[in-house]
């Protein structure tokens, strides 16, 4: 039988949930900012491309 432990070991499930990691980050990033944080340090903060906090950024100015 497949047990929770067999499913959490599986390449599909660590990337869902790398996914899902990523997904968070990036959906606190106009939080972060919100806070008055640069996005050097959000970058930083968060372990992310700064290219990928600047247009996260930029779509969350329109």
């Amino acid at each position: 039988m497949f047990s929770l432990s067999d499913l959490k070991e599986t390449k599909i499930y660590q990337e869902a949930l790398e996914e899902g990691r990523q997904v968070s980050k990036i959906e606190s990033i106009p939080r972060m900012i919100k806070l008055g944080l640069s996005l050097e340090i959000i970058a930083t903060s968060l372990d992310l491309p700064l290219e990928i906090v600047q247009a996260e950024a930029n779509k969350n100015k329109n």
